[in-house]
């Protein structure tokens, strides 16, 4: 889902007529049957009036753009979006993630810095770590992006109205590393973002770039489903035994002969707390996503979830 999506010349027409945040308010209304805030709509018209500056500049008048692209299965969504052909003939895309900020401070935490967010201070993630993350999750859930022939995806974060000092909370050396895979820029750096998206994008044709990523599915990446079964199976206490074995057995059969019939097939596990029903189900969620199906695990458990979250990692949780 999306609030926008088109061309970039629509893009900008829509900006500079004063109609992009409009638009975005209603098509908000039609998927969520409220409106956004007042506070969300000035975060609009505030950002996507600096990144329209950034596409008019560098000439992309020929590339798709998607804003508030929501990642599959969660609530969290992409500011901005660009796609098209590179230097290099390959298909590419590329995320931004718009801040407002004009000021920050260090934080105590690892991955986080202060600043006032929502009329309070607040510990908020890095741009660069935020972005990345984004970037990350499409790579091992949409198949746009991780199955051959893949669009190449990058990331950045635009803090369009942050100007840097000395020290600078944001450029902290305990960032370097990220700064360098996923690069944030501020008000002063507008012809280092250009640099940074020019090569990437140059040579246009972004509308079949952007088909692409909206026709193809979400499908976890084969590499990342291999680490959750192998996260899964070296650890002893998920290993099946006895009855556990032969409740596994028998869902994994029904998954199977039952994929391609219009049957459907429920299976009630009974038994009471340390049986082994979570270990029955931790298994087939990693065997049977292995094996290419799509199998997703629900739990009321909040402890037992966060256990298993810290379990896989963090890409995978």
């Amino acid at each position: 889902m999306q609030l926008y999506s088109g061309s970039s010349q629509q893009f900008i027409i829509d900006t500079e007529k004063n109609q992009i945040a409009e638009k975005l308010r209603r098509t908000f209304f039609s998927h969520f049957r409220y409106y956004p805030s007042p506070n969300e709509v000035n975060s609009w018209k505030n950002s996507l009036t600096k990144i329209k500056d950034v596409v008019d500049h560098c000439s992309f008048y020929d590339h798709g753009v998607i804003l508030e692209y929501q990642l599959p299965l969660t609530s969290r969504r992409l500011d901005f979006l660009i796609s098209g052909v590179g230097d290099d003939n390959g298909s590419h895309a590329a995320i931004v993630e718009l801040k407002q900020w004009d000021k920050c401070t260090e934080s105590s935490l690892d991955n986080e810095v202060l600043t006032w967010v929502g009329g309070a201070l607040r510990e908020i993630l890095h741009p660069s770590m935020q972005v990345g993350q984004y970037k990350e999750y499409l790579e091992d859930c949409h198949t746009a992006f991780n199955s051959e022939p893949c669009i190449s995806l990058h990331a950045c974060s635009y803090l369009h109205n942050y100007a840097r000092s000395k020290p600078d909370a944001v450029f902290s050396s305990k960032f370097d590393e990220i700064l360098k895979k996923y690069p944030t820029f501020t008000a002063d750096d507008f012809d280092n973002i250009c640099s940074f998206l020019k090569p990437k994008l140059s040579n246009g044709h972004g509308l079949e770039v952007l088909q692409k990523i909206q026709n193809s599915k979400y499908r976890p990446s084969k590499k990342l489903l291999d680490h959750v079964n192998a996260m899964i199976r070296q650890r002893s206490e998920y290993v099946l035994l006895d009855e556990q074995q032969v409740v596994y057995d028998k869902v994994l059969s029904c998954a199977r002969n039952g994929f391609h019939d219009r049957e459907k097939i429920a299976i009630v596990v009974k038994g009471g707390p340390g049986t082994g029903k979570s270990v029955i189900a931790i298994n087939l969620m990693a065997d049977l996503s292995r094996q290419g199906y799509n199998a997703q695990y629900a739990t009321g458990s909040k402890s037992f979830t966060e256990t298993l979250r810290k379990i896989v990692g963090n890409r995978a949780a």
